[in-house]
């Protein structure tokens, strides 16, 4: 997959920013054309992360879903300051050297509603009128923002739809807004053999991960051919504390850890 070369740090258009159905990922690491290795392609790290949950819809008003905006923030604050993110300092360069992160906090909100069906670009209308409106952080160079969709709403994203072609992804609002989408896995390809709240921190930590080492999709750290590093290594999983995260690449060890 050529890149395009950009004057501008804009996210490109083909690279890889999703996580993938859980019987896609099995497939394409059978079928995988080249070793993976991820390159540096200049553009800006998120050195101290600093994420803000939002959690969209009334569906979180109800349970299960409202009991678990508690055990998701209670993950970020665990997973942003374990060996999850200690890994990742192998991608450090000399402008960017990633250390821990946290939260900031989180809101739910209920109104305007996202429907059954919400677009990229109507989440991103979202994220900015929030912002404007400060019922959420103003955007800092760390900032990523989770936005969090409820049981019932497809979320479209670049001609794909959740639950038919992914289960997440991150993207960039120009070059200074961050931002993940996680739309609920309501799915057998979105949860795989995980309950709902574990499959939750895996996809999670797969974006949290790819965020921060190529928060503008294909200009930070990328494979041609793979993709990011939560990419090559999709829907495999192990244990950080009690939650489960997604194994993430490794370019010292030529594997996933």
């Amino acid at each position: 997959m050529a890149k395009r070369k950009t004057s501008r740090l804009v996210a490109q258009p083909d690279a890889v920013r999703i996580v993938p159905l859980h019987g896609y990922a099995s497939q394409q690491r059978l079928v995988a054309a080249a070793p993976a290795k991820l390159t540096y392609r200049k553009g800006p790290l998120l050195k101290a992360v600093e994420v803000f949950t939002i959690f969209w819809g009334n569906g979180w008003k109800t349970k299960p879903q409202s009991g678990m905006i508690a055990k998701l923030n209670g993950f970020f604050d665990f997973i942003l300051a374990s060996p999850l993110l200690d890994q990742l300092s192998e991608y450090n360069t000399g402008a960017f050297k990633i250390g821990h992160g946290r939260r900031t906090g989180s809101a739910t909100i209920t109104t305007g509603s996202p429907g059954t069906s919400v677009t990229d670009s109507a989440l991103q209308a979202f994220l900015k009128q929030q912002i404007a409106a400060a019922r959420v952080p103003k955007t800092t160079s760390n900032t990523l923002y989770f936005i969090y969709l409820p049981p019932g709403v497809r979320v479209v994203m670049g001609g794909s739809s959740s639950c038919q072609a992914f289960c997440g992804y991150h993207n960039a609002i120009g070059s200074s807004v961050f931002y993940a989408v996680m739309p609920y896995p309501g799915c057998t390809g979105c949860t795989g053999e995980l309950a709902v709240f574990d499959a939750l921190t895996s996809t999670s930590s797969h974006e949290l991960c790819e965020a921060i080492t190529d928060p503008i999709p294909g200009l930070g750290w990328y494979d041609d051919t793979n993709g990011e590093i939560g990419d090559i290594c999709a829907w495999q999983t192990k244990k950080a504390g009690a939650y489960t995260v997604q194994l993430e690449w490794s370019n010292k060890a030529s594997a996933c850890v």
